[in-house]
């Protein structure tokens, strides 16, 4: 029984041995990842995240008579709108509109109107009257040179004086005539003219109501074509939907793209601005359908920039269109877009976290012991070019090995180079950002955008085991560099 325990104690500490070897085996391997490096083609790219949309598209729109401001409508609300993605034919109903609004100056045009009949009603009586009373006038008038005439034929007997006085009645009695038949002329004329104008305001109103209520009728908005309904996107970001509005100088309710020809819209930040060129090739991804994958090419880049919201970033747009025509392919689905900026041939290049670096210097950790420095090149959101310090088929590692404070530094004649170039490169960066900022200051678009994620920029570093040895981006030990050589 107690050879038993005694073999059951040793089985124990022999698996306890065992278990431990293993372990450190593992962390061994898992500390002492190494990387060859690679000679060939190097790319050098930038990714960022588009939104697909269609290249071409039909905007539904509301009653364009809106316009033209004779019914001074504000904004008109969307009832009801079709589910977002609905494939609908020509003639179909798509939204109809709130008729609110329209049905208030209706009502508005209705009181208009019916004040203008009243008002041609009165003119038309005042006009009658007014005519009536002077008709009455010039009759009375007429009998005023008989009477005249008469006297002044009764009077031939009389002396001198008194037939004077009775030629002169007679002429003020014609001359009153004579004024009276003028103004009733006159008289008729404006009474004409007032009729006119009051017939013309009043047709005017009637015509607007005509109007207006064939305007009503179209706030069923139909389809103009075949085709998918896509919600329109306000200059916000958010989508138009049920219960949103539309402006008269705004009428677009939804739109219909054309998907056989794709586009990817996606912003770039101004480092990467100056690298990106209509005509460069893409390759792209959709997030919907990760096994997809697509070619496109760089269409357009905005010249003006736009400054993200709530941030100080600055982007630019880019167009890309899609080659391939895909029926899975929608409208603002989400894809990944790498812009490929060059193909460098014939490149040695190395991953990006086999490079450390201290007090601005990158070196590796090369199989042979020694912290080499490397001159380098170039990066993509994986590698960078070394141009100097190391060979093809060199073996470097990945992580920190142990005691790295203890190996040696190789390739000091190769730092004043780094330090020069590293200048060289916060010089240009510099040109490039005065361009950018220029650019802005000409004509700068201010909105909420998307942010696109730009692509070629490294890994963040972490320390090693002794605290001395950072892994960094090329990038960022160039501009370090340009410190120290400027200290």
């Amino acid at each position: 029984m107690k050879k038993k325990y005694i073999w059951w104690i040793a089985a124990a500490i022999v698996l306890i041995i065992v278990i431990i070897v293993f372990s450190k085996r593992s962390q061994k391997t898992e500390l002492e990842l190494m990387a060859e490096v690679q000679e060939g083609d190097f790319e050098i790219l930038v990714t960022v995240t588009g939104e697909l949309q269609a290249m071409n598209s039909v905007r539904i729109e509301g009653p364009t008579r809106l316009r033209s401001g004779a019914f001074r409508l504000g904004d008109i609300k969307i009832q009801s709108l079709i589910a977002e993605g609905t494939v609908i034919d020509s003639g179909e109903i798509v939204a109809v509109l709130d008729r609110s609004a329209a049905n208030n100056a209706i009502q508005d045009m209705e009181d208009v109107i019916e004040r203008e009949q009243s008002e041609w009603i009165n003119a038309q009586l005042d006009t009658t009257m007014t005519l009536q009373g002077l008709r009455d006038e010039l009759v009375n008038k007429r009998y005023a040179v008989e009477e005249a005439e008469i006297k002044l034929e009764q009077s031939k007997f009389e002396p001198p004086a008194t037939i004077r006085q009775a030629q002169i009645d007679l002429d003020k009695a014609k001359r009153s005539l004579e004024q009276a038949l003028v103004t009733y002329d006159l008289k008729v004329k404006q009474s004409q003219a007032n009729m006119t104008e009051a017939d013309i305001s009043l047709s005017r109103q009637l015509r607007r109501r005509t109007e207006m209520y064939s305007v009503l009728e179209e706030f069923t908005i139909k389809a103009p074509i075949k085709g998918m309904v896509i919600y329109y996107k306000e200059p916000s970001g958010q989508k138009r939907k049920p219960g949103s509005s539309i402006t008269p100088f705004d009428l677009t309710v939804a739109t219909l793209p054309d998907l056989s020809v794709m586009i990817s819209k996606t912003y770039v930040n101004e480092i990467d601005f100056s690298k990106v060129k209509p005509g460069q090739k893409v390759r792209l991804g959709v997030d919907a359908f990760p096994e997809k994958k697509y070619t496109g090419e760089v269409l357009q880049v905005a010249n003006t920039g736009e400054q993200l919201a709530n941030t100080d970033a600055k982007v630019f747009e880019v167009t890309i269109r899609v080659n391939e025509y895909d029926p899975i392919l929608r409208p603002l689905m989400t894809t990944s877009n790498t812009i490929v900026i060059n193909l460098l041939p014939n490149q040695k290049y190395l991953p990006l976290e086999a490079i450390y670096s201290q007090d601005s210097i990158p070196f590796v950790y090369t199989k042979q012991g020694v912290k080499q420095v490397v001159v380098l090149g170039d990066n993509n959101e994986n590698g960078v070019i070394v141009e100097q310090g190391l060979d093809k088929g060199d073996i470097v590692y990945i992580s920190v090995p142990e005691n790295p404070e203890t190996w040696p530094l190789a390739g000091q004649e190769l730092i004043p180079i780094i330090k020069e170039k590293a200048l060289q490169k916060k010089r240009e960066r510099e040109e490039q950002e005065r361009q950018a900022r220029q650019t802005n200051v000409n004509g700068r678009s201010q909105g909420g955008r998307g942010q696109g994620s730009p692509g070629g920029q490294g890994g963040q570093g972490r320390r090693g085991q002794n605290g001395q040895a950072t892994q960094s981006n090329p990038s960022t030990q160039e501009a370090a560099g340009a410190q120290e050589t400027q200290r």
